[in-house]
């Protein structure tokens, strides 16, 4: 990745700022939810679900049986599919009742990561290796509107990331970042799934692709872990946009707010000493800064339990 794209032209710049402190020892999995105009995300770590309203400053949370990857909206509006370390369930925020799906991945050292409904309203997601995380042994699924779940063809990734679709759905977007590219592939509207090829990649020593989201006009938003910013590739994997955000460690973005033009960023405390953390202080806190593209509604899962 260089600071200038291909035409020369030198990408525009942002600075996000801290909107809420939560110290999450490792933040997620941030959606906007346009229904109710409220932000969600996950500390995995800390095994907590959050959910804060920026037009009241009104925050939520909730305690979850094991770590949270990765969520997504169903069709209604106060049920949650959740990517649980080791399953997915459905999860009643008013009642606090979970809902057991299916046991992914059972007797592996893996974990669920990374998520994305594509614009079918099927759950597409990815997994990692706990033990080793050199080691590319997790895989790809999706789970269907019936709920039963298919492993995707696709190449078997150490850390699962950056799944996202385009806005039309015929392309998804993936990657493991151990390998610093994020990939692009066809994607049916049947489920098919085509060859992938290199979208775009981390050329430079900092950052590692982490999660991501597509804006109305087809692009993609990274988190690069480890480098302390958010980079927008168009289309064509072209850099036109960089975010800066103070904490080195960002890891998942949301276009949200009331004309969706504010770019939500949470970042992670995990693995950095007391220096690090005294240079950080906000670090583990949710970012935002207003952009000038604007996003797409998420897309629900729609599919429900029985």
């Amino acid at each position: 990745m260089t600071g200038h794209d291909t035409n020369g032209n030198t990408p525009r710049s942002y600075r996000a700022a801290l909107v809420v402190d939560t110290e999450c020892t490792l933040g997620e999995g941030v959606l906007w939810c346009a229904r109710t105009g409220q932000l969600y995300w996950t500390d995995i770590e800390g095994q907590r679900l959050f959910r804060y309203n920026p037009g009241t400053g009104e925050r939520a949370e909730w305690r979850m049986p094991e770590r949270l990857a990765t969520f997504a909206f169903t069709a209604r509006a106060h049920v949650l599919l959740l990517g649980l370390a080791s399953h997915l369930a459905f999860f009643d925020l008013a009642t606090n009742e979970f809902t057991r799906i299916v046991e992914v991945e059972p007797g592996m050292s893996t974990r669920l990561n990374d998520g994305k409904c594509d614009r079918q309203g099927r759950f597409v997601f990815g997994t990692m290796h706990e033990a080793d995380k050199q080691q590319p042994v997790g895989g790809f699924y999706r789970l269907d509107l019936d709920l039963s779940i298919e492993r995707l063809p696709l190449p078997a990734p150490a850390i699962a990331n950056s799944i996202a679709f385009s806005p039309d759905g015929a392309t998804m977007y993936f990657c493991d970042s151990l390998t610093r590219e994020i990939r692009a592939c066809a994607y049916g509207a049947d489920g098919s799934v085509g060859p992938s090829h290199r979208f775009a990649a981390v050329t430079d020593p900092d950052g590692d692709p982490d999660g991501s989201t597509v804006d109305a006009e087809g692009g993609l938003w990274n988190a690069h872990w480890g480098a302390g910013r958010v980079v927008r590739y168009d289309a064509a994997g072209h850099e036109t946009e960089r975010v800066v955000v103070p904490a080195r460690q960002p890891s998942c973005v949301a276009l949200g707010g009331a004309d969706l033009g504010t770019l939500y960023v949470t970042t992670a405390r995990v693995g950095l000493d007391s220096d690090q953390l005294a240079a950080e202080p906000d670090t583990g806190g949710v970012f935002a800064a207003t952009v000038v593209r604007r996003g797409l509604p998420e897309v629900v899962f729609a599919g429900l339990p029985a």
